[in-house]
């Protein structure tokens, strides 16, 4: 396992590729090609000096390139490259001015096994001097290395030192024995990425899932894998121990016991309050509070929400300080308790009025500079360097530049109000410059299903607005961030709830108008695709095409899936048993579905395996219904391929036309 994934990481490495712009595919469909695109730039980082920025950007062929620009010239050269596939550059980041660390993953078939695997390596900004910095593998490791760890703090005055959260393998079958490594679990690392010169700080442990800094060079917090029956054996339990280190000791003291991963989320420890930032329930809704890390076990509530999940906290733009926490209503909210922070977003959103969801990206080390992003729902969005000292925002780059000066969709949070009393919340995208009246519409359900919408772009929403057609995406009961009555079981125990949802969401479109009952749709990704799927089971003349996209069609099958990794039991446990589980299957009702189905999946999708696809289409094939299914080779869940995504978009579209029209 180590010499493939090592060799894949290799090939990987050489820059070959030295254009820019990813060209457009050519195709009838206009607007598939624009809305099928890869975002230009992902993983955008700003240097110590402020002076550059590192990004990564699509480039033909599913490959992913990385790239240093000059902020103020904007000239830009390309120092990495990633290979076609599932293999992809997600982000770089600057270790010092001319040092940056890079994330690559990938997925590897092992004999009919698909292993997703990352790894972390540190280049210069001109591509040389590149090292991995996980721990090198060998011809004996005595297992499987997926994750080789991640930073947990970036030490900005080191010079280029990072701590790093390491994953350990020990050796096994060497006839020295003295020889052989014996080192196992996750510990942490303080790493020279010039030199590689690793310190131990804190010795792997087998039962260690992660560890949180201070952002000051310490480590106060671990958490440890919960056991079967006392005993750790590598398989997860759902469950997660907590430590702290008292400060001046070098001792790990519990936390909190065993507790429910559902149940406790710890984000952040603030040197300041000597605290750890944790999401805990308060009243059935997710509200963040601080505990202390001095021994007392004190707990301060810091925010709640009546009626949401407060999902997040928010640090400042170098990444070190928590300066607010988030939660989303109708759009994502945050809320700032440091003052300076809270008087910079209120200048920028007085500054860019038109693009109302503001994060902090990145921060020169002296704090003069800061590396910003803005979007909207109608806007992708574009990336600004804020100087501090000349008070001046300089727009730097745009997300999706090839949907410039077109006219995009707005998208309008609305309430469904469905017969049994309940209002589901949703959003509504319509066709610019249509009448809401008697529209082809298309419902578009969410994946998950431990999940949920939020407002902003929407590439898949945005093309089918840009088709015709009005698009609901409706918050069925099932979806996170609205507190555990909402959530109930889950969308899998609770999917008659939440299917039900999604069917009551379409007829409440036509009722309102909007949508031609005759001319519906159901088009959804993962979860969303098993909902489409089984919304065509329940109510079969209800949805005149169903669009499925890398869907569960069979619940006992997906739990098959899992068998052979460390979650079998926890994803066991959350899809459950009975008769849910065949009444739930779509695959075992196919002769309940009428309409027309596109099944799509990538043949590396290690989250819901190509078969369950192939065997939809078997079914729905030997019963003689129409359908249709789009594979694509060496591609994952995500489908993170701009041909993919278009070829896609341009068989939706013709499917749609020809069901509902236009």
């Amino acid at each position: 396992m180590s010499s493939k994934f090592n060799a894949l990481l290799a090939a990987a490495m050489t820059v070959a590729w030295t254009g820019c712009a990813y060209g457009q595919v050519g195709t009838k469909d206009l607007n598939a090609a624009l809305f099928g695109l890869r975002p230009s730039a992902i993983g955008v980082d700003l240097s110590p000096s402020g002076n550059q920025v590192a990004y990564v950007a699509p480039a033909p062929g599913g490959q992913a390139v990385a790239f240093i620009a000059n902020v103020q010239t904007g000239n830009a050269k390309p120092f990495l490259r990633s290979g076609k596939g599932p293999e992809k550059l997600r982000w770089c980041a600057f270790a010092a001015e001319q040092r940056l660390v890079c994330r690559y993953t990938g997925v590897a078939d092992q004999a009919g096994l698909l292993l997703p695997f990352s790894r972390l390596i540190a280049v210069n900004t001109d591509g040389s001097g590149m090292k991995e910095l996980g721990q090198s593998g060998s011809f004996y490791d005595a297992g499987y290395r997926q994750y080789d760890g991640d930073i947990i703090d970036w030490l900005p005055a080191s010079g280029g030192s990072v701590l790093m959260e390491r994953s350990y393998i020990p050796e096994a079958g060497r006839s020295n024995t003295r020889m052989a490594r014996r080192t196992e679990g996750v510990g942490v690392d303080r790493i020279d990425t010039n030199t590689l010169k690793a310190t131990v700080v804190e010795g792997a442990r087998r039962d260690a899932s992660f560890y949180l800094s201070d952002g000051q060079g310490n480590v106060r917090v671990m958490g440890a894998a919960g056991t079967a029956n006392g005993v750790y054996d590598k398989m997860l339990t759902g469950k997660t121990r907590y430590f702290y280190r008292p400060l001046g000791s070098h001792d790990w003291k519990v936390l909190i016991d065993y507790v429910d991963d559902e149940d406790l989320d710890a984000l952040a420890v603030d040197p300041t309050a000597n605290a750890l930032y944790l999401l805990k329930r308060l009243d059935g809704r997710k509200a963040l509070y601080r505990m202390k890390l001095d021994g007392s076990g004190a707990v301060e509530l810091v925010a709640s929400h009546p009626k949401v999940d407060i999902d997040n906290i928010v640090r400042s733009a170098n990444g070190q300080k928590v300066i607010g926490y988030s939660f989303t209503t109708e759009r994502r909210q945050v809320e700032y308790f440091d003052p300076e922070y809270k008087a910079l977003a209120e200048a920028l959103s007085k500054a860019i009025p038109n693009l109302p969801l503001i994060r902090f990206e990145g921060a020169s080390t002296d704090g003069s500079k800061i590396l910003m992003f803005a979007d909207a729902d109608n806007d992708p969005g574009r990336y600004f360097v804020f100087d501090k000292r000349s008070k001046s925002l300089a727009e730097i780059m745009l997300e999706r530049p090839d949907l410039e000066n077109r006219p995009l969709a707005s998208m309008k949070p609305v309430s469904v109000s469905l017969a049994d009393g309940v209002t589901v919340p949703a959003y509504l995208t319509l066709p610019p410059g249509k009448t809401a009246k008697n529209l082809p519409a298309v419902v578009l359900p969410h994946g998950g299903p431990a999940s949920r919408d939020t407002w902003g772009f929407d590439w898949l929403a945005q093309y089918l607005a840009s088709k015709g057609y009005a698009v609901l995406q409706p918050e069925y009961r099932g979806s996170t961030g609205y507190g555990d009555s909402w959530l109930l079981q889950n969308g899998f125990k609770s999917w008659r709830t939440s299917i039900g949802d999604i069917t009551a969401s379409a007829r409440w479109l036509a009722a309102q108008g909007i949508a031609d009952p005759n001319r519906l749709a159901v088009v959804g990704w993962s979860y969303g695709g098993y909902a489409a799927l089984q919304s065509a089971v329940i109510e079969p003349s209800l949805f005149k095409a169903v669009v499925a996209i890398a869907p569960v069609t069979d619940l006992d099958l997906l739990k098959q899936e899992a068998s052979a990794y460390t979650n079998a039991q926890v994803v066991a446990d959350y899809i459950g048993s009975g008769p849910n589980i065949a009444e739930g299957s779509p695959l075992r009702h196919a002769a309940a579905i009428k309409a027309p189905v596109l099944l799509v999946h990538g043949d590396m999708d290690w989250t819901v395996r190509i078969s369950e696809s192939d065997k939809m289409a078997a079914a729905l094939t030997s019963l003689g219904r129409d359908v249709s299914v789009l594979r694509f080779k060496g591609l994952d869940h995500q489908l993170e391929d701009s041909d993919a995504r278009i070829e896609m978009l341009v068989r939706i579209g013709e499917m749609l036309e020809r069901t509902i029209g236009h």
